[in-house]
């Protein structure tokens, strides 16, 4: 196994161990911040030229999006949800237009909206009222 492998893994039982020992509060962050990460992956792919491994970023980026709209509750959030079910579509819209124009610019957007609902988010952190 090279250094990496070795890194990738650690990095898997990491991520493996905070989700499972995570609040529901805490899931949601690990969740925004892993589509920001993957946003920033795919900036610095398109940057190099690396377009396969954008994809990848984009698409993993994407499919993040899709488990955070899907555990919006609409009946208990109302507007609030309904309003972060649009941003999460709007974003799916505009992942899918960067990733056929490889436009950097678009993914600097979209993380911009993500960050935007990380840090509102945090505000809420039931750890914080404690």
């Amino acid at each position: 196994m090279n250094a990496r492998t070795s890194a990738q893994h650690y990095r898997q039982t990491a991520v493996s161990s905070a989700v499972l020992d995570a609040s529901p509060h805490r899931l949601v962050s690990l969740m925004l911040a892993g589509v920001r990460e993957r946003l920033k992956l795919a900036s610095a792919c398109m940057e190099i030229g690396d377009l396969p491994r954008k994809g990848q970023a984009i698409s993993e980026a994407s499919l993040i999006i899709s488990e955070l709209d899907g555990s919006l509750d609409h009946a208990a959030g109302g507007e609030i949800a309904d309003g972060l079910a649009a941003l999460y579509d709007y974003s799916q819209r505009r992942l899918t237009e960067a990733n056929l124009n490889n436009d950097v610019a678009v993914v600097q957007e979209v993380d911009g909206l993500i960050a935007d609902i990380e840090s509102a988010w945090q505000q809420i952190d039931p750890e914080r009222a404690r």
